[in-house]
C-alpha cells in the first residue's frame, strides 16, 4: 500500500525568522503524524529549519539544485551544499523552473540522476500547459517529461523517485483539475512506468498532485484510486492551512 505524501513548497518566500517559526508550528501540529511529510523552504533558511526539524518527522526539502557536485557555476546549489544542511528531498522539474526558467528535460535528468547518485530523494514535476491541453497534447507532454527526466535510471534507483502531476493552469491560478481528471492523467502515468520499467514500478510509484490544493479540495482529491499526495504551494506557507491538507483525513 502506499504512503500518503504531503510535500510543501515554500517558493521565494520566507525571511530565515519565518521560516524558523513556520517550521516549528508544523513541527509542533504535526508531532504525531504517520503520513510523510516534507517542507522545501528557501535556501537561506535550508540550515537553520534543519535545526527545528532534525528531532521532528517533517523531511527537509530543497526546491531545485545545480546539475553538477561543484565547479564554476556562478549562483548555483550544488548537491553536496544541500545535503551538508540535512536535506533530503529535491523537487527538480516544476513548472516554474521549465516554463519561467527554461530548464529543459536533459537539464532536468541531468540533475534527477546526480540527485539520486547522492542518495536524495527526487520529488520529478510533470504537466501540460493549458494550450497543451486545449490541444489534446497533455497526454503527449507529460509522457514526454515522464520519460525524459527518468531516462538513463534503473529500476532499484525508482525506489527514490516520486512523480508530482502539476497541471501547469492549475499552479497558483486557484483552479484545480477536477479530481477524475487528475486521476485520469496519474493513471496515464501509471501506464507509461508500467511499459518502460516494470508492473511493480507503475504500482507502488508515489504520484503526488500539485495545483492549488487547499483544505477544500484535499480529501476529494486524496480519495481518488492513484493519487497519492499533493506537491502544495501556497497553502503550505501558514500553518493554519497547511496542517488541515496534511490531516486530510481528520477533517
Amino acid at each position: 500500500m502506499r504512503k500518503p505524501f504531503i510535500a510543501g513548497n515554500w517558493k521565494m518566500y520566507k525571511t530565515i525568522k519565518e521560516a524558523v517559526e513556520l517550521a516549528g508550528s508544523l513541527a509542533g501540529a504535526l508531532a504525531s503524524e504517520k503520513k510523510k511529510v516534507m517542507i522545501a523552504p528557501p535556501f537561506t533558511a535550508l540550515a537553520a529549519v534543519h535545526e527545528v526539524l532534525k528531532d521532528s518527522n517533517i523531511l527537509l526539502g530543497a526546491q531545485n539544485m545545480g546539475p553538477v557536485e561543484e565547479g564554476a557555476h556562478t549562483g548555483e546549489i550544488s548537491v553536496k551544499m544541500l545535503k551538508d544542511v540535512g536535506v533530503s528531498v529535491v523537487i527538480l522539474g516544476h513548472s516554474e523552473r521549465r516554463h519561467v526558467y527554461k530548464e529543459h528535460d536533459h537539464l532536468i535528468n541531468e540533475k534527477v540522476k546526480l540527485a539520486l547518485l547522492n542518495r536524495l530523494e527526487v520529488i520529478l514535476c510533470v504537466g501540460e500547459t493549458l494550450k497543451e491541453r486545449e490541444d489534446g497534447l497533455a497526454e503527449n507532454v507529460v509522457e514526454n517529461q515522464l520519460i525524459n527526466g527518468l531516462d538513463g535510471l534503473q529500476q532499484k534507483q525508482l525506489d527514490s523517485v516520486i512523480i508530482a502531476y502539476e497541471p501547469v493552469w492549475a499552479i497558483g491560478t486557484g483552479k484545480t483539475a477536477m479530481p477524475e481528471d487528475a486521476d485520469k492523467m496519474h493513471s496515464y502515468i501509471r501506464k507509461i512506468l508500467g511499459k518502460r520499467f516494470s508492473k511493480k514500478t507503475a504500482e507502488s510509484m508515489i504520484i503526488q498532485y500539485g495545483g492549488s490544493v487547499k483544505q477544500g479540495n484535499v480529501r476529494e482529491l486524496m480519495n481518488m484510486e492513484n493519487i497519492d499526495g499533493a506537491l502544495v504551494g501556497g497553502a503550505s506557507l501558514k500553518a493554519e492551512t497547511f496542517v488541515p491538507i496534511v490531516q486530510f483525513d481528520k477533517n
